[in-house]
C-alpha cells in the first residue's frame, strides 16, 4: 500500500492514522457528555416535550355583588355665600377692625369711615326739622284764626283757603325734613361697615387712610365655607341616570384619591343642556366645619346614581386590546384572556358588568408575561398589593388554586366598596 504524504512531502504510516482516529472519537464522547441535561430541566429527560414549568401568578376569585353606580367629574368648590363688603358712603377709611383670613360673625364691625361729615349732616337735618315744626305751628294757628272769621264773612273765603293751604304745605315740608333726618342717620350708620354674613374674610382691598366711595368701595369679601358648594358638569348620557334624584349622594376626592370630609348631596341641577359642550351643570352641598375644602379648590366629585350587580377586579388586572377591555383568568390551569365590559371605578377596583362568572380566578400580576394557553399556577396575592382582595391560600395547581380562593373573593371585593355607598 502506498504510504500517505502530507503537503510537505512527509509520509504517514498506518499507526499515525489510527492514533488520529482514536483522538477524534474521544473528543466526540466528551462533547456528548457535556451536552447532557439534568432530569426535570426544560428540554431534558424529565420534561416531556420540552415544556416550561407553570408560572406562579396571583389571582382574585370574584363573585358577583351589589356595587354602587358611580359617575365621576372634576368640580370646583365655592362658598355657599360669597359677599362683597363695600363702602356705602364716601369718606376716609379710618380703621380696620378685623383680622384678615379669619372667621367673622354676621354684624361684627369690620371698618370705620370718618363720621364727622355725616354727624354734621345729621345736625343740620335736625335743625331744619325744628324750623319746619315751627312753620307748621304758625300755619296751624293762622288757619285756626281765619276759619271762624271766614264763616262769619269777616274775611274773604280766599284768605281762609290760603291759610289752610299754607298749613298743608308746612306739614308736607315737615315730613320731608323728617325723611332727611332718617337719611342722615342711615348715612351715619354706614360709616360703621359690618359683616353682612358669617364666614371667612379675605384680605382688605383698601388700607387705612384711603378715600373710598360707593362707586369704588370694595373693601373685602366674605365667603361662607360651611356648608360649601361644589359645581361640576356631567354629560347628557351620564345625567340621564340622575334624573329625579335631586338629593343623590356625592363624595369628594382629593388629588390622592382619598375622600375629603363627609359625603354631601346634590342641591341643584341646571334645567337645560349646555349647547356648546353638551353637558348639564350640577351643584352639591357639603358640610365643611374644618375647612377640608377651600373655595376655588379643584376636586373630584363622585355621584352615586344607584346600584347594580357586577364583579370587582383590581384596576391593574384590566387591560386593553384590539377588541376592547379584557382580563386574564385561570381555566384548566392555563391563562385565558376574557373580554369584559367595564363600568366605573369603586375604590381601587374596576366594575366589570359582563364577561366574568362567579368563581373565576382573575390573574392580577405578571400580566406582561402571559400568553394565551400558557400554564400558570395560582398563588395567594400579596397583602396590600394591587390585588388586595385576591383569594387567600396557595394552590398546587390551577383547579386547587381556584378552589382555595373562592371563599375569600367576595369579602375582599366588598372591602373596596366606598363607605358612603355601603351606608345606603
Amino acid at each position: 500500500m502506498t504510504p500517505l504524504r502530507s503537503p510537505s512531502g512527509r509520509c504517514f504510516g498506518r499507526s499515525s492514522i489510527r492514533l488520529g482516529a482514536a483522538a477524534l472519537v474521544a473528543v466526540a464522547l466528551l462533547a456528548a457528555c457535556g451536552d447532557k441535561k439534568p432530569a426535570g430541566a426544560p428540554g431534558g429527560p424529565g420534561a416531556p416535550g420540552g415544556a416550561m414549568p407553570p408560572m406562579p401568578v396571583a389571582v382574585r376569585v370574584v363573585q358577583q355583588q351589589t356595587v354602587p353606580v358611580l359617575v365621576e367629574a372634576v368640580g370646583q368648590a365655592e362658598g355657599a355665600k360669597e359677599v362683597e363688603v363695600r363702602a356705602r358712603v364716601p369718606g376716609v377709611l379710618q380703621r380696620q377692625h378685623y383680622r384678615e383670613g379669619e372667621p367673622i360673625r354676621a354684624g361684627a364691625l369690620m371698618f370705620t369711615i370718618d363720621r364727622a361729615p355725616f354727624e354734621i349732616a345729621l345736625a343740620q337735618a335736625k335743625a331744619g326739622l325744628a324750623q319746619e315744626q315751627a312753620r307748621v305751628e304758625q300755619a296751624r294757628r293762622e288757619a285756626a284764626r281765619l276759619k271762624p272769621l271766614a264763616e262769619m264773612q269777616a274775611v274773604s273765603r280766599r284768605e281762609a283757603d290760603e291759610a289752610a293751604s299754607q298749613l298743608a304745605l308746612a306739614e308736607a315740608a315737615l315730613g320731608v325734613q323728617q325723611a332727611r333726618i332718617r337719611e342722615a342717620e342711615l348715612n351715619l350708620s354706614y360709616t360703621s361697615v359690618t359683616a353682612p354674613i358669617s364666614g371667612i374674610t379675605t384680605r382688605a382691598e383698601k388700607s387705612e387712610g384711603s378715600l373710598v366711595s360707593p362707586s369704588d368701595g370694595l373693601l373685602a369679601r366674605i365667603m361662607q365655607t360651611d356648608p360649601i358648594w361644589v359645581r361640576f358638569s356631567l354629560s347628557e348620557a351620564e345625567y340621564t341616570t340622575l334624573k329625579g334624584q335631586r338629593g343623590a349622594p356625592v363624595r369628594l376626592l382629593g388629588a390622592d384619591g382619598k375622600p375629603l370630609g363627609a359625603a354631601g348631596r346634590l342641591n341643584y341641577a341646571a334645567p337645560s343642556v349646555d349647547a356648546r359642550l353638551g353637558t348639564v351643570s350640577l351643584r352639591a352641598e357639603f358640610a365643611n366645619p374644618s375647612l377640608a375644602v377651600l373655595p376655588g379648590q379643584f376636586v373630584r366629585a363622585q355621584v352615586q346614581s344607584g346600584t347594580e350587580r357586577a364583579w370587582l377586579v383590581p384596576q391593574a388586572a384590566v387591560q386593553s386590546g384590539e377588541q376592547g377591555k379584557f382580563v386574564w383568568v385561570v381555566r384548566d390551569g392555563k391563562a385565558t384572556p376574557a373580554p369584559v365590559q367595564v363600568g366605573g371605578w369603586v375604590g381601587a377596583d374596576w366594575v366589570v358588568r359582563q364577561g366574568l362568572a362567579d368563581g373565576d380566578a382573575v390573574i392580577t400580576n405578571n400580566l406582561i408575561k402571559l400568553r394565551p394557553g400558557a400554564p400558570v399556577q395560582p398563588m395567594s396575592a400579596p397583602p396590600g398589593g394591587a390585588a388586595s382582595g385576591a383569594a387567600s391560600g396557595a394552590a398546587s395547581g390551577a383547579a386547587s388554586g381556584a378552589a382555595s380562593g373562592a371563599a375569600a373573593g367576595p369579602a375582599a371585593s366588598a372591602a373596596s366598596t366606598p363607605a358612603f355607598a355601603a351606608s345606603r
